[in-house]
């Protein structure tokens, strides 16, 4: 007998308003076409004055809660991944632990970027595993467009805002294998050689300034689409599992031609990968969970369907999730 982690719920929220291509390009030197063409992103969501990680957060959980039927009562441990926190400290998980309510129990943040919350998923698989916990909110939530340069083209048109959380509850596992719903394996990456290809040229220590976001695109789109292919496989290997025993990709929604190169590399049709970067853009931490709410919401997703989740982030740092819905 062993333990797993159960999804029991997800939830997500986006902010606001919506800004297609066309909207940007009366700011930004750009145009539909281009962003189309070499992202597959039409549109994303931006924050507007007030709204806050915390507060995109906090109605992730709740509605991933809500999903779940459960109090948040229930919920004794929250793992927020974001790489946007809304102060320096205290963690942002602990703000959404005090406006859920929850007075015990323990929450902290990850950082690790894109690939936070696979990062964070582990982590709180790994707390449910050893007994450390029983419920848990996993939430990925970033507001990249506050690290913008907005007159960057090459990086201010790719990303978006939103948060998207699940509820992981412990529970035996009835068969100690692929057969078992819930977190079946995670795998995680980092390779520090590349810090500067994906980074913000700011922060407390080194600049005490926020800071804004740089990208060599050339070197992450190489990495993204072997250190993504090769994680994915990693997963299907631990576990056994062929391509074609997937019902789902849920990948991190960073690029269109990314998804596509690496649903080749799996040999799996790219009507089996859910795609949300067209109408969300590269949301960070929350593009996974933001696209299986959308899918599970929609029923593309059901209960029992196996799951494959994979992404890749500054650092660079990258992992994979196996999952039985």
């Amino acid at each position: 007998m062993v333990v797993r982690s159960l999804m029991i719920g997800c939830g997500s929220c986006l902010p606001r308003q919506s800004v297609s291509n066309h909207e940007l390009a009366q700011r930004v030197d750009t145009s539909d076409d281009w962003i189309v063409q070499r992202t597959g992103i039409r549109s994303r969501h931006i924050v507007g004055e007030g709204e806050t990680t915390s507060e995109l957060a906090l109605g992730a959980a709740q509605q991933a809660l809500a999903h779940a039927g459960i109090p948040a009562s229930r919920v004794d441990l929250i793992v927020l991944a974001t790489t946007t926190p809304d102060h320096t400290f205290p963690a942002t998980a602990v703000k959404v632990q005090a406006r859920l309510g929850i007075t015990t129990g323990f929450a902290f943040d990850v950082q690790a970027v894109c690939s936070g919350f696979i990062y964070a998923l582990a982590v709180a698989d790994n707390f449910l595993r050893l007994g450390q916990a029983r419920t848990a909110l996993v939430i990925g939530a970033d507001t990249f467009s506050r690290i913008l340069d907005w007159e960057d083209r090459t990086t201010c048109v790719l990303f978006g805002d939103g948060a998207g959380a699940v509820v992981l509850e412990a529970a035996d596992g009835q068969a100690g294998t692929v057969a078992d719903r819930g977190v079946l394996s995670t795998h995680l990456h980092s390779d520090g050689r590349h810090y500067d290809a994906l980074w913000v040229d700011g922060g407390p220590s080194a600049t005490q300034t926020t800071g804004h976001v740089r990208m060599n695109g050339q070197e992450v789109f190489r990495h993204a689409v072997s250190r993504l292919s090769e994680t994915a496989a990693e997963a299907l290997a631990v576990n056994g599992v062929d391509p074609s025993q997937l019902d789902w990709l849920v990948p991190h929604q960073a690029n269109l031609r990314i998804i596509e190169a690496t649903a080749r590399k799996l040999h799996l049709p790219l009507e089996r990968a859910v795609i949300s970067v067209d109408h969300h853009g590269n949301t960070s931490a929350a593009s996974i969970p933001l696209a299986l709410t959308e899918a599970v919401t929609d029923g593309r997703i059901k209960r029992g369907d196996l799951i494959l989740m994979e992404a890749m982030g500054g650092g660079f740092t990258w992992g994979s999730a196996l999952v039985r819905w």
